[in-house]
């Protein structure tokens, strides 16, 4: 009997025999051959799978660990908002709102720091629409495509927050044509945002002062436009449950929307007064040319400081000149003065921008120029309440509208052919109708004293 000669599968054949190997072995299965060996693709194969399982095992852990990350990221984003919401006296300024003015927080919505991102474009530089000492404005569109602006503070000035949150108590009361509309709050974000209406056509001073806006506004949107900042004045003084003192009134702080309609803006540094007190003493607060002197030496702030500084924005509007301008001789600097001055040595005319002397005529802008100097009387007595204020300038637009044609021509040679005498009757027809005053105001009011929106 012979050893057999296959290492793998012998079979058998007539006078011989053959050898094979098993399934998954290769070569000839014979001993004195090469053999059977294992096929090398079955052991790739099995490595594969393995290598496989570990690499689905490796993004189940990842993806698990980023879920995890991801989680604990929102909840210390959330945490962290909660920190600057509290920081930033968010829940102090909505119990204030609730429990001292009920129902106000109601029209004022909480925005998310999220919204207001991409309301700005990240606060991109080209959505800025101006700089100043409180902060950046910021111009931002809503989801329902609604333009609206938003106020920044500055970042790691803390100061700014008590200023922002001060400003949100006082608009949140306010519902005034004239006065800028507050129309949300955030405070998720290291430094508080707040989101007012657009306004279009920037501010008053611009169009006073920029010489390419030098010609958009005629003397009568002027004077109407210092009537509605006057009546809005008188609102906040007489009209509210609580008077609010703006403090820091200038021709920056006017805007004008699309149909040159005034708006008062910037009410960070204004002050609530009970009505059983007549001042308030504060750290003093505004700006150099608009303030008040007397409250600059006193600290005593009443509403007749508010008085004095709308009395420096009526003589802007009549000279075209800044409130303070280093450009000017060292004496006539101050605007208050240099017009004060003007006045006492009858030189007013002199010092009338050339456009308001085109388009007025010489009573009309001596009446404006004789309100404006007793706005800016040196001790705060002396000057006219912001109401009376509102009604003589109400008056003098009710005259500009029964007679357009005396504001034409009463300081032309035209006069005489309208009025068939030499033009010093139209100073006639002015006293005439300046007598009618009264009664004209006590009856009709065009500016809607003291009315809200």
């Amino acid at each position: 009997m012979t050893s057999q000669p296959c290492s793998g599968i012998c079979t058998n054949l007539q006078g011989t025999y053959n050898c094979s190997c098993p399934g998954g072995y290769q070569g000839d299965g014979r001993k004195d051959g090469k053999g059977c060996t294992l096929i090398i693709h079955e052991k790739r194969f099995h490595s594969t799978d393995v290598a496989l399982g570990v690499s689905i095992s490796l993004m189940l852990i990842l993806l698990g660990g980023s879920w995890l990350y991801w989680g604990l990221r929102q909840r210390k984003i959330s945490r962290q908002r909660e920190k600057f919401f509290l920081e930033n006296g968010g829940r102090l300024m909505l119990q204030r709102l609730l429990s001292e003015h009920e129902g106000s927080v109601e029209s004022v919505r909480i925005f998310t720091d999220e919204e207001l991102k991409k309301a700005t474009d990240h606060y991109h530089e080209s959505r800025i629409l101006g700089q100043g000492g409180q902060g950046t404005v910021y111009r931002g569109i809503l989801p329902n495509n609604m333009v609206v602006a938003i106020k920044k503070a500055k970042i790691l000035d803390r100061s700014q927050v008590e200023t922002f949150i001060n400003e949100l108590i006082i608009l949140s009361q306010i519902n005034h044509r004239n006065v800028v509309k507050l129309i949300g709050c955030c405070f998720e974000t290291e430094v508080p945002l707040l989101v007012y209406e657009f306004v279009t056509n920037g501010t008053l001073s611009d169009r006073i002062h920029n010489c390419r806006h030098e010609s958009t506004l005629s003397w009568r949107a002027c004077l109407r436009i210092a009537g509605e900042t006057a009546v809005a004045l008188s609102y906040l003084h007489n009209d509210v449950s609580t008077q609010i003192l703006h403090r820091d009134i200038k021709s920056t702080n006017i805007l004008l929307d699309e149909n040159y309609t005034a708006k008062v803006s910037d009410f960070g540094t204004s002050r609530l007064v009970p009505l059983d007190r007549m001042q308030l003493t504060t750290l003093v607060q505004g700006t150099l040319g608009y303030l008040d002197p007397e409250y600059f030496y006193t600290s005593q702030l009443t509403e007749r400081s508010n008085v004095y500084s709308f009395g420096v924005v009526l003589a802007e509007l009549l000279t075209g000149l800044r409130a303070l301008s280093f450009e000017r001789a060292e004496n006539d600097r101050n605007l208050s003065l240099y017009f004060a001055s003007a006045i006492k040595g009858e030189r007013l005319f002199e010092i009338i921008d050339p456009r308001v002397l085109n388009e007025g005529n010489p009573e009309e802008i001596k009446e404006v120029a004789m309100l404006a100097s007793r706005c800016l009387r040196a001790k705060g007595e002396d000057r006219p309440a912001m109401k009376e204020v509102a009604m003589e300038l109400e008056g003098l637009m009710r005259l500009m509208e029964r007679h357009p044609w005396v504001n034409q021509s009463c300081d032309l040679e035209e006069a005489e052919y309208l009025l068939g005498e030499r033009s010093s009757k139209c100073d006639g027809i002015l006293k005439s109708n300046a007598s009618k005053n009264d009664d004209s105001i006590s009856n009709q009011v065009p500016f809607e004293i003291g009315s809200g929106r």
